[in-house]
């Protein structure tokens, strides 16, 4: 372990004291915390984790090591990683390099050698907060001065940052043409929509209907990704447009609360969120549980919901709204990640349902 001083301070003013993991340096966030027991490089490169410094509850990351073919995205969007202990010697024949090399080249700044399941209490008994993690000056008064600084997760439009800066092409094969709005996607939405032959162009956030409609789409999908989805005013214009397309429609996470903003509903700040991969969720259509993977800190106002919604999914642990469904519209989506990576199977048939969505479409 590096026994380079660092702190974690909270913004109720709790302040921790550990070593630096990786980067030398500071960096402000909120403050979350994520149950996975596996998946940190997909965690660490997953863009919906854009301005939050990620706490990992299991004691021991990185012992498995790290890889190229398991990263999320291009880059890690975390602004920085907490955890109780780095292994700097991993086991596994995938391993490339061991999670503190990882961060140092990305330049991430991170802490270990705290007591994470303190830091995991503060956060489920007074919510998610704004934190700073420092190696490179450890004065308080100095630190806690940057920190009040720090915007606020609510109000924060954090997609234009995470998404694609022109469109691309992802794959060009001969089945269905799918739209991909790009609020922060990860790449195994995309692997999996290509595995069903689908032709993929991936669109910027602020796109406009317009040059999403010269694609000639037989479906639509909004991604995931950071932030407040109110905030996202451009997305939810968009959306509203294109739901008068007759173009099916698929949403996920942030997607999925864009959507529901368009319909017409309201969203809300989570106390803490949802972050792990094994959260139970009901699927009310046919009363089977899936155990899902989640990173979510928004979520949908149930007392928004008007009569051209129907709630399909809920969590068992708070009730939540976890999957809506539009009436009149060709348009579904869920709040949790069936693409997992990292996390169970248990939803992947929500794809299928797209492609059959779409496919009756064209009939």
């Amino acid at each position: 372990m590096n026994k380079n001083p660092a702190k974690l301070i909270l913004a109720n003013g709790v302040i921790f004291e550990g070593y630096a993991l990786g980067k030398i340096g500071q960096s402000s966030g909120e403050v979350c915390f994520n149950t996975g027991m596996t998946g940190y490089q997909e965690i660490l490169t997953d863009p919906s984790y854009c301005g939050q410094l990620i706490t990992m509850t299991y004691p021991h990351i990185g012992n498995y090591g790290i890889n190229k073919s398991d990263i999320e995205s291009n880059n890690i969007y975390a602004n920085g990683f907490i955890v109780k202990e780095a292994c700097d010697f991993p086991s596994n024949f995938r391993s490339e390099m061991n999670l503190t090399t990882y961060l140092n080249e990305n330049n991430i700044v991170g802490i270990q050698g705290i007591d994470t399941r303190y830091l995991t209490r503060i956060i489920r008994n007074e919510g998610a907060m704004n934190a700073i993690i420092s190696s490179s000056d450890l004065n308080d008064g100095y630190l806690k001065e940057i920190l009040s600084k720090h915007p606020s997760m609510n109000g924060l439009d954090l997609a234009k940052k995470v998404t694609c800066k022109k469109r691309y092409s992802w794959s060009n094969l001969r089945g269905y043409n799918i739209a991909v709005i790009d609020y922060g996607i990860k790449y195994n939405i995309l692997r999996i929509l290509e595995s069903y032959n689908c032709n993929l162009e991936i669109f910027p956030a602020t796109t406009s209907i317009e040059d999403i409609l010269s694609f000639n789409p037989d479906g639509i999908f909004l991604s995931n990704g950071p932030g407040d989805p109110a905030a996202v005013t451009y997305g939810i214009a968009t959306v509203k447009k294109l739901l008068n397309t007759k173009i099916p429609i698929f949403g996920i996470c942030l997607g999925h609360q864009i959507l529901a903003l368009a319909l017409g509903a309201k969203t809300y700040k989570l106390k803490f969120g949802h972050r792990g991969c094994n959260h139970p969720v009901k699927n009310i259509s046919n009363n089977m549980i899936e155990i899902t993977s989640q990173n979510h800190g928004f979520s949908i106002d149930k007392n928004s919901i008007s009569n051209e919604m129907i709630i399909t999914h809920t969590s068992l642990n708070d009730k939540t709204i976890e999957g809506l469904q539009s009436k009149n519209k060709l348009a579904f989506s869920v709040q949790y990640h069936p693409e997992s990576s990292p996390g169970p199977h248990d939803s992947r048939y929500l794809f299928d349902e797209f492609m059959n969505l779409i496919k009756k479409n064209k009939l």
